[in-house]
This record gives structure tokens, sequence and C-alpha cells, in this order.
């Protein structure tokens, strides 16, 4: 009769864990499943992004973050960073979102980001990256002469 009621608790008592191991493995799977969900942007999204931050890279431009003054490079690096934070959080999933939300203004500050080409008067790094997103747009995509 011992071993009976002793059998019934550990049972009962297994079964009360059940449910909480049910739970934390649902929770480890939909964690797992918004991870892929926010690291999957479209190809167009990526593509773009990547082509802003590259122009401005490849540009002779210079960028203002609260006010100072950085080369090219530096700003590329820059923005690299604002958009891994962004789409770590899934906060990037076009390039407009990305102007607005990384290439717009200091998130620290709330200064407005500017751009200055050559001696052309410095603009708004929004107004920048929003003509050269037409521009890149308007681009016909390189095609392969069929056979």
């Amino acid at each position: 009769m011992q071993r009976t009621c002793e059998n019934r608790f550990m049972n009962h008592r297994a079964a009360a864990f059940r449910p909480r191991r049910l739970v934390v493995f649902a929770a480890a799977l939909l964690g797992a499943a918004s991870v892929a969900v926010q690291a999957a942007l479209s190809p167009q999204a990526e593509r773009e992004t990547e082509q802003l931050i590259q122009a401005l890279g490849s540009s002779s431009c210079q960028f203002e973050r609260n006010g100072s003054w950085y080369d090219s490079a530096e700003a590329q690096a820059h923005l690299r960073k604002k958009l891994a934070y962004l789409r770590k959080r899934d906060m990037a999933d076009t390039a407009e979102l990305f102007i607005e939300r990384a290439g717009s203004e200091s998130s620290l500050s709330g200064k407005p980001y500017r751009v200055r080409c050559g001696n052309a008067a410095p603009v708004a790094s929004a107004a920048w990256l929003k003509a050269k997103l037409v521009q890149l747009r308007a681009a016909k995509p390189a095609t392969t002469p069929s056979p």
C-alpha cells in the first residue's frame, strides 16, 4: 500500500511539472521563431539599404552628427551600427524606415544629421538619402544579354 501511495505521489508530482516544461518549451520555440522573422527582411529592403549606405560611404561627402563633421567612411560605419540596432528590433523593414529611424537624426540628442558634398551647402541627411533612393530605384538593373 505504501508503495502505491508513493507511486501516486511521484506520478502526481511529475505531472505537475509537465505543464511548466511545456510552457518553457513553447516559449523557446516562439522566441526562436520571432528571431527568424526579425532577421528576414525583404531582398529589396536589404539591397536598397545597403546601396544607400554604400553610396554615402563611396561619396566624397561629409556627414554632420551632433555638431561634428565626419568623413564618408565614418558616416558609413555609424549608419551600419544604427541599422544593426534597428534590425535586432525589427524596425528597418524598408529603406524609407531606415532613413527615418537611422539616417535622419541622432537618437541621443535628436539633432538632425546633415550631409555636405564639396562646396555645396549642407542638406538634411534625410533629404540626401531620399534623393539617392529615388536615383537607385530609377536606375535600371543590369541585365545580361540573352544568347
